[in-house]
């Protein structure tokens, strides 16, 4: 077996191979973790090894599932509601969402927090976001939305001759058997995901993406955001929110509106008017916005 270390920073490729890295961590950190700061809802671990001290990023004790053998009984009933999603029931209970919210954010924020132990800070946010991308692309696998990474090829004429500008794309999914959008054109009916693990600095090129790749297409085009978070730590001892929620406001008001926004751990501005008109939990949309989002 690779180390943990290793198991980390490879690429994963079904949902049970994120289960697994999930449990390998839950129960490596109870050896490690020296110290824990309560800051509203959320903990702040420092780990202190040999002298050195590191710091694991902010988790939300409502939704991260410390124990592992509580997150393998959780893991199992979500299997069985994305089961039930993917045979297009359309009833789901609080329960139901609330869960898969929490073992997803648990997967997500587990390799994080590994990362935060074992791999240096610039390394680390590179594999957390690609871990982030291929847990919702494996997501979507599982309840059987197809789905494909794409980079848009829009030329652009200059004086040396036509150049062109490479538009990626995180993912894009669709009601198809198969994504039908190419490189060179988008189907109108499938949709355009930005996977990040934060809307910090990030949110502005939703909204600029969604705008250039109508003007180029020359048709509406559905764009929605994923984001796991928008905290971070403060110092040693505190967090911070970083959704700029005027500026959302904002961009929706006088740029485009996105056709959602979904969060796993909520910022506290997600949920209050006018921006729960816009930004709910990320259960909402595979539980329910999806089906209508996916409409041909």
């Amino acid at each position: 077996m690779s180390s943990l270390a290793e198991d980390l920073q490879a690429s994963k490729k079904t949902i049970t191979e994120f289960a697994d890295i999930t449990v390998r961590v839950l129960n490596h950190l109870p050896n490690v973790v020296s110290n824990t700061l309560v800051k509203n809802d959320y903990k702040i671990l420092t780990s202190v090894i040999a002298g050195t001290t590191k710091f694991i990023r902010p988790l939300n004790k409502n939704l991260f599932i410390e124990n592992s053998q509580d997150f393998k009984l959780a893991f199992d009933k979500v299997l069985i509601t994305l089961e039930k999603i993917k045979n297009k029931k359309t009833t789901f209970s609080k329960p139901e969402k609330a869960l898969i919210d929490s073992t997803f954010y648990t997967i997500q924020q587990s390799i994080g927090a590994g990362l935060d132990l074992f791999v240096n800070p610039n390394s680390a946010r590179k594999h957390v976001g690609n871990r982030f991308e291929e847990l919702i692309e494996v997501l979507f696998e599982e309840i059987g939305v197809s789905n494909k990474k794409m980079v848009l090829q829009i030329p652009y004429d200059t004086d040396d001759g036509q150049k062109v500008y490479k538009c990626e794309m995180d993912l894009i999914i669709s009601p198809y058997t198969q994504v039908k959008s190419t490189t060179k054109e988008l189907d109108e009916n499938e949709i355009v995901v930005s996977v990040k693990t934060t809307s910090k600095d990030r949110m502005g090129k939703v909204f600029i993406d969604k705008i250039l790749l109508e003007k180029f297409v020359n048709h509406p085009q559905k764009v929605i955001g994923i984001f796991l978070n928008d905290v971070q730590r403060k110092e040693n001892n505190n967090i911070s929110f970083t959704l700029v929620s005027g500026l959302f406001m904002v961009y929706s008001k006088f740029l485009t509106q996105l056709e959602g926004i979904y969060y796993l751990d909520p910022p506290p501005n997600a949920n209050k008017t006018p921006y729960s008109n816009y930004m709910k939990p990320f259960s909402e949309l595979i539980t329910s916005d999806l089906k209508n989002l996916l409409t041909s």
